[in-house]
């Protein structure tokens, strides 16, 4: 089935490249003009992904995706013209699933969605071998659902990916450059920080239901699975 991108972008032509390149990629896709807008066309179908920009006037990138997030798990694809990564490192805390920044080609905004989209309808690796339980956390692959105990834990895409690869091999130290292979494949762009930021989502949705042992840090070197004991 054809996959549906909605594009948000103050723009026109940004939305005319973007939407040009998304359907040569065999990609049906939406426009919207403004914060509002998104919401609305969100509202009337779901799409499978938003490219979403930051800076747009009245309703801008960030509080789009923050109701985003209130209704679903929509994977985020942010496009940001500011060279600021705080705002990026924000946009990626609020559930963010990539960021792009302007000016982009816009082969490689479609090769960003390309992989989130994969990422949505991987089958789990080999070795995780159906539903992986470590501790108190339990993750199944084929729903795409974590839980902490008995309680449901809601992740993007993205923070669900970074804790599969860690948890299919528990004792192992990844590197963020082999948790970007393990989302993304070799040789994609994206920053260390990208990763980070993803991680501290990880650490604060888990610690608020008193899992403060979920994901340890070597310094110098990267993450691995901790204990997963809880409190």
């Amino acid at each position: 089935m054809q996959r549906t991108i909605l594009v948000v972008d103050d723009d026109p032509h940004i939305r005319q490249l973007l939407v040009f390149a998304l359907g040569k990629a065999g990609l049906a896709t939406q426009e919207a003009g403004d914060g509002e807008a998104a919401l609305e066309a969100v509202a009337r179908q779901a799409p499978d992904l938003v490219v979403l920009d930051i800076n747009m006037p009245r309703m801008d990138g960030l509080e789009v995706c923050r109701r985003l997030r209130g209704l679903g798990e929509t994977p985020i694809l942010f496009l940001s013209s500011r060279d600021d990564e705080i705002d990026r490192v924000l946009g990626i805390e609020l559930g963010a699933d990539d960021y792009v920044v302007k000016p982009f080609s816009p082969r490689e905004v479609v090769a960003r969605v390309m992989a989130i989209l994969r990422r949505t309808t991987a089958k789990p690796p080999a070795e995780a071998g159906g539903v992986i339980a470590h501790g108190r956390l339990t993750l199944d692959p084929e729903a795409w659902t974590a839980n902490w105990g008995d309680e449901a834990v809601t992740l993007t895409v993205t923070e669900f990916g970074i804790l599969r690869a860690l948890a299919t091999a528990p004792s192992r130290v990844f590197s963020r450059d082999a948790i970007i292979d393990r989302l993304h494949g070799p040789g994609f762009a994206v920053t260390d920080r990208t990763i980070d930021s993803h991680v501290r989502n990880l650490r604060a949705k888990f610690a608020g239901l008193g899992g403060h042992d979920v994901i340890e840090t070597r310094a110098g070197v990267g993450y691995r699975l901790g204990p997963c004991a809880g409190a």
